[in-house]
């Protein structure tokens, strides 16, 4: 038999399709898991952007191969958000790059720009997107420490010399999947002019910018001074209008940046189909912001309910401003134990924080993009296991 290429050696399979493997056997042996691991929304888009997209399809000239760089209708609209929204100026011909969602960016991006033997830094607790595209580039990983005592800031003050000269790219995202930490402004600033100083562009992956309780406002990259010549910033649709199943994101940066992408991604795919980005232009020009208010309204309500119940439960945590998570930390068990009693005892599958870095193993992700009966079977069954277990 043909052997796999060796640099599958280095990339581990993804934790949620390992995690969805398992819940389907325990499914199929009737089991009934409610799922609170994955993040991703549990109410559909706006109803104008399914029927935009509707309409779209309908028209016979529209099933051809969009261009490589996407339908201008989309770029013009995201350039449209950045000014409504950020108030940052966009070139929508050449500082935008639709993604088929940004996790495909994060990839092609890695690829992109680092070689074996480069480095790339990553915070020690973040996305694992980001470690598995530098494993598969075969480049190294330079952890940049994080950790709760600086509030889940990446301290960059904690980088070596020696690891910034050999590291092409910076990996960024806040707010933060999976502590649900936020970023000041300034210190977004000091990191663009870390970055600047050192010839490192900085990858700024901002997913969750509209998804915000208590009155935060997420900010943009962009919105610093000098941001576009050192930093690219993704941005998805996935959990900013509900649309994670219709893999839409996009890049936005430099011209020179947007190409080297552009040149990586151009021969994988073709694109999208162009009633997906008629639609995306929907969600961003159409959708008010009182649909997206009242949307996290949901989440903050189940926020609450969770940060209320953690002490029952054993867990710990501090009050997420944003994202679709809770970051969570045993009192009594470890976090690998407590997520597997919690699926085999309570039927309730969590994230272990393992997966997220070499920081993240003493906690656990909760995510709260659940149907409120669900969410709430899902609490109520963690209380009476936990209580019968271990209270």
């Amino acid at each position: 038999m043909t052997q796999p290429a060796n640099r599958l050696d280095r990339l581990p399979a993804y934790v949620f399709a390992v995690i969805g493997d398992r819940l389907r056997a325990m499914q199929a042996a009737g089991v009934d898991v409610i799922r609170l691991d994955i993040g991703s929304p549990d109410a559909p888009p706006p109803d104008h952007v399914i029927q935009r997209l509707g309409q779209a399809a309908l028209d016979p000239t529209i099933h051809g191969y969009s261009g490589y760089r996407g339908h201008p209708a989309f770029r013009q609209a995201i350039a449209r958000y950045y000014k409504r929204r950020f108030g940052v100026t966009i070139n929508p011909d050449t500082e935008v790059l639709p993604l088929l969602g940004s996790k495909e960016g994060i990839v092609n991006l890695t690829l992109a720009y680092c070689d074996t033997g480069d480095a790339v830094l990553i915070p020690s607790v973040g996305y694992p997107s980001y470690m598995q595209s530098a494993r598969l580039a075969g480049s190294d990983i330079e952890w940049v420490p994080v950790d709760v005592e600086n509030g889940y800031l990446a301290d960059l003050s904690r980088v070596s010399d020696a690891a910034a000269q050999r590291s092409k790219l910076l990996w960024l995202n806040y707010p933060n999947n999976p502590t649900g930490a936020v970023a000041p402004f300034d210190y977004l600033q000091d990191a663009v002019a870390w970055s600047a100083s050192r010839d490192v562009l900085l990858a700024f992956d901002n997913p969750y910018c509209e998804v915000t309780f208590d009155g935060y406002v997420a900010p943009s990259i962009m919105q610093v001074d000098g941001a576009k010549d050192t930093a690219i910033e993704f941005i998805s649709l996935s959990k900013s209008h509900n649309m994670a199943g219709w893999r839409l994101g996009a890049a936005v940066g430099s011209k020179q940046t947007i190409d080297t992408l552009l040149k990586v991604k151009s021969n994988f795919d073709s694109g999208h189909f162009n009633a997906i980005y008629l639609a995306g232009q929907a969600a961003l020009d159409d959708t008010p912001q009182s649909w997206i208010d009242a949307r996290n309204h949901v989440y903050q309500l189940r926020r609450d309910k969770l940060m209320a119940a953690l002490p029952e439960i054993g867990l710990r945590g501090d009050l997420p401003k944003a994202t679709l998570y809770v970051w969570a930390t045993p009192d009594k068990l470890n976090a690998s134990d407590y997520v597997e009693k919690a699926l085999v005892e309570a039927h309730v599958s969590l994230a272990g924080g393992a997966a997220y870095g070499p920081d993240g193993t003493d906690w656990i992700r909760f995510s709260i993009g659940v149907p409120d009966d669900q969410f709430d079977d899902a609490i109520r069954r963690l209380k009476e296991w936990y209580s019968a277990k271990y209270a």
